[in-house]
C-alpha cells in the first residue's frame, strides 16, 4: 500500500508539474516586434481598434480604473470586433487589474500613452520639462502596466511636433523613448514596444519617421505611428495613401495609424479606408490602425468623430458610424500569412537639418542623474492625476549622452515567441533569453514513477 501511495504521488506530481509549466491559454499573448511588423507568437498582429478616452482630454479621467465604465464599453468593443484600444491618460496611482483582465478576456490589447496633462514634455519648454520628476511618473506608469500581457505598446509622445518650429522637440521625445527602454531592461521587465505618435502634418512627417528610427539601437523607436485623416470618403488608395506607402516602403520598423477617420465627408463616414488599410497594398508597410474616436466629446465639430454617445445616466448609445465601422471591420479581415512584411532591414539615415526639420544632429541629453536611482529601486508610487506636475521643475540634464549609453545594464525578458526571431537589423534590437526546457524535469519524474512501479512489481 505504501508503494502504491508513493507511485500515485509520483504520477500526480508528474501530472501537476506538467500542468504547471504548460503554456497559459490566453486570447492576448504578448506581442513582439519582428522586422517591420508585430507578431503574437507566430501569427502576424494587425492593430484593429479605436481611440478610447471617455470624458475627453479636458476631464482627464481614467476609464481603466472604473469597472462600471470599462465593462460597459468592453461590451461595445466586442460588437465592433476590435483587438486594441488606445488610452491617452490613465491614473497610475490606481489599480487596473480588473479592467485589464476583462479586456484580455475579450481579446483586446492596450496601446497606452505614458504622459498625462501635468506630467509631459512641453512644446515651448522641452528642456526644463525633461527632468527626474517627470520620469518618475513615467516609470511608475510602466511599473503598473508592464505586468499585463495585453499591454501592447507605450507611446512616449503624442503630436509634440505639430509644425516646423516644434520639430526641435524631437530629441526630447527620443530621449524619453531611450529612458523607458532602459528602465524596462534594468528592471527585468518584458520587452514592450515603445514609439511615437506623430501629428497629421505633411511638412516633416517623413523626417520624423526616419529620425525616430535612426541612430543607436538603445534610442531607436520600436515602431512609428501617425495620425492620418487624409482619406475623406469618397477617396481612393492612390489619393490618400499611396505616396506615403511608397515613401516608407523600406522602413524597418512597424508603422500604423494611431488615429484615422476623417469627418469632412460629403455624406458621412463610410470608413472606406479600411479595405485598403488591411489589403496587400498596405500590409507590407502598415500594421493597421485606430479609429478616432470612441465617445462623442467636445464641441459640435469634435462630436462628429464619436462612435458612442454617453448619456447623462452613463448608458452608451451607438451612433450610425458605430454600425458602419463594425460592418467595415467584419468585411475586411487582414490577409492570411505574413502580409508581405520585411523580416529585417536597416536603421534609417538621420535626416539633416533643413527648412522643415529643426534638429541639428542626433545628439541626445543624458538621462537626469536623479532618475538613474529608479533602475535599482523602482519608481515608487505613481502620483496619479492629482499631482502638482513636473513641467516647471526645471532642467536637470545638460550633458550630451554618448551613443549607445542608454542600453540596459541588465536584461529584460523578450515577449513570448519573439526571442529567436527578432532581427537586430529591423526593429531596435530584441533581447534574447535562453530557452527553458521542461523535458529533463518531466523525464526525471517519469523515471521516478517507473522505479516505483518496478518496485511495486517486484513486491
Amino acid at each position: 500500500m505504501k508503494t502504491t501511495a508513493a507511485l500515485t504521488a509520483a504520477i500526480g506530481a508528474t501530472t501537476a508539474f506538467a500542468g504547471a509549466i504548460a503554456p497559459r491559454q490566453t486570447k492576448t499573448p504578448p506581442v513582439a516586434v519582428r522586422g517591420n511588423a508585430f507578431f503574437a507568437g507566430s501569427k502576424r498582429f494587425y492593430i484593429r481598434g479605436v481611440d478610447y478616452q471617455p470624458g475627453g482630454a479636458s476631464e482627464a479621467a481614467d476609464p481603466l480604473a472604473d469597472t462600471t465604465i470599462c465593462r460597459r464599453d468592453i461590451a461595445e468593443f466586442k460588437r465592433l470586433n476590435i483587438n486594441t484600444v488606445r488610452v491617452y491618460t490613465i491614473d497610475n496611482s490606481k489599480d487596473h487589474t480588473e479592467c485589464m483582465n476583462e479586456l484580455a478576456d475579450a481579446g483586446i490589447y492596450l496601446a497606452l500613452d505614458i504622459n498625462t496633462p501635468k506630467y509631459s514634455i512641453r512644446r515651448d519648454k522641452p528642456g526644463p520639462s525633461y527632468n527626474s520628476v517627470y520620469l518618475q511618473n513615467v516609470f511608475a506608469t510602466i511599473d503598473e502596466f508592464h505586468k499585463y500581457d495585453n499591454t501592447l505598446l507605450f507611446f512616449s509622445g503624442n503630436e509634440l511636433i505639430n509644425d516646423i518650429p516644434t520639430s526641435n522637440t524631437a530629441p526630447y521625445v527620443k530621449a524619453v523613448t531611450r529612458d523607458i527602454k532602459q528602465y524596462m531592461g534594468n528592471r527585468g521587465y518584458r520587452t514592450i514596444p515603445v514609439g511615437y505618435s506623430a501629428a497629421d502634418i505633411d511638412d516633416n512627417r517623413i523626417e520624423a519617421a526616419h529620425y525616430f528610427n535612426c541612430g543607436s539601437d538603445d534610442a531607436r523607436s520600436d515602431f512609428f505611428a501617425f495620425n492620418d485623416y487624409s482619406w475623406c470618403d469618397p477617396s481612393t488608395f492612390e489619393e490618400a495613401y499611396k505616396e506615403k506607402v511608397d515613401a516608407l516602403a523600406d522602413y524597418s520598423i512597424p508603422i500604423f495609424l494611431s488615429e484615422f477617420g476623417c469627418v469632412e465627408t460629403q455624406s458621412g463616414r463610410k470608413f472606406g479606408e479600411i479595405p485598403s488599410l488591411y489589403s496587400d497594398k498596405m500590409t507590407p508597410v502598415y500594421s493597421g490602425g485606430l479609429v478616432y474616436e470612441y465617445t462623442k466629446e467636445g464641441d459640435a465639430k469634435q462630436q462628429k468623430y464619436g462612435l458612442i454617445d454617453v448619456k447623462s445616466k452613463g448608458s452608451a448609445e451607438e451612433s450610425p458610424d458605430f454600425n458602419l465601422l463594425a460592418e467595415a471591420f467584419a468585411a475586411n479581415q487582414p490577409p492570411s500569412g505574413d502580409g508581405g512584411y520585411k523580416p529585417s532591414g536597416q536603421a534609417s539615415e538621420c535626416p539633416a537639418q533643413s527648412s522643415t526639420w529643426d534638429v541639428e544632429n542626433n545628439d541626445l541629453l543624458e538621462m537626469p542623474p536623479k532618475a538613474r536611482a529608479f533602475f535599482e529601486n523602482g519608481a515608487g508610487e505613481g502620483v496619479g492625476l492629482e499631482g502638482t506636475g513636473s513641467q516647471e521643475v526645471g532642467a536637470e540634464s545638460t550633458n550630451t549622452a554618448s551613443a549607445g549609453s542608454g542600453a540596459p545594464t541588465r536584461t529584460g525578458t523578450a515577449s513570448s515567441g519573439s526571442a529567436e526571431e527578432t532581427s537586430s537589423e529591423g526593429a531596435a534590437s530584441g533581447l534574447r533569453v535562453p530557452s527553458f526546457s521542461v523535458a529533463p524535469v518531466v523525464c526525471g519524474l517519469v523515471v521516478l514513477a517507473s522505479s516505483l512501479l518496478g518496485g511495486a512489481v517486484l513486491l
